[in-house]
Parts: C-alpha cells; sequence; structure tokens
C-alpha cells in the first residue's frame, strides 16, 4: 500500500480541552462512538490523548503498591510515585487529570506502512497527525488503516 497517512487520516478529529471535565469528554466518546482523541490547548497544539483505557482507573480504583516494614519504617518495592500518579487518574476530573501527557504522533507525508508499525510497535490503537508547529490536523486509526486496506 503506497498511500500516504495524510490521504487516510480521518482530518479535523473531535478533541477537548485538558480543562473539559470528565464527564463531558466522556459523552463526547459515547456520542461520537469514539474510543479516544487528542487533547489541544488554545491554538491546536496537541499536549495528549484521552483513550478508554486512560478512564478504566475511574472504574478499577489503584491498588497500592508492595512494600514491607522494617522497625516502623515502609520500605516501597516499587516506585512509589507511579502509584501517586495512577490515584491522581482515579480520582481526576478534568481531561489532563487522566490523559496520556506524551502522545506519540505521526507526520501526514508518512506512509500507511510506517504508521502501521508504529501503532503495532507501541501497542496503540490511534496516532494524532500533526504540522510542523505539533497543531493537530488529523486523527490516523487502525480502522482507518482497515479500510484503506479494503478499498485497494
Amino acid at each position: 500500500m503506497n498511500k500516504t497517512v495524510g490521504e487516510v487520516m480521518t482530518p479535523n478529529p473531535i478533541t477537548v480541552k485538558p480543562e473539559t471535565p470528565l464527564k463531558e469528554a466522556i459523552a463526547l466518546l459515547v456520542e461520537h462512538k469514539i474510543s479516544g482523541m487528542p487533547v489541544i490547548k488554545e491554538g491546536g497544539e496537541l499536549v495528549g490523548v484521552l483513550s478508554e483505557s486512560d478512564l478504566m482507573w475511574q472504574e478499577t480504583g489503584v491498588e497500592p503498591p508492595p512494600y514491607i516494614m522494617i522497625l516502623d519504617s515502609i520500605i516501597y518495592l516499587q516506585n512509589p510515585n507511579r502509584y501517586d500518579k495512577e490515584i491522581h487518574k482515579a480520582l481526576g476530573q478534568t481531561v489532563a487529570d487522566v490523559m496520556s501527557d506524551k502522545p506519540i504522533t505521526i507526520d501526514n507525508t508518512k506512509t500507511i506502512k510506517e504508521a502501521a508499525q508504529l501503532l503495532h510497535q507501541k501497542q496503540i490503537r490511534r496516532l494524532p497527525v500533526v504540522d510542523s508547529d505539533k497543531k493537530i490536523i488529523g486523527i490516523l486509526t487502525q480502522g482507518d488503516i482497515i479500510r484503506a486496506m479494503a478499498d485497494e
């Protein structure tokens, strides 16, 4: 398949802002039957991605990290900072609280093959498509790639 990301992506994706309340973001996901969306700040710059996986913390809760106690001191067996981040997600009220803040992106001139490899390698379901200023111009999902394959 010789198509580019720009030919297959969905332009002007549904987006939310970091300060958007979670209830509103969840309603958008349900209304538009999508499993995630880019998070942008004023001006359109991509700052994160909100996905169903990010929202699962709200229902599943968080398990404390394993620890041992020696002489009234707690020694964590895992990094407690990770636990703090998980608690923040579980208790979050805005998109900024739960979103993934290091989104993996792609340029619209890349090939579909490169995009498919990136999706598979990073085990993600969508790629925000950005311009040189990191402004969102589209989104490419696994479904977009499958539809492009069917059109071949």
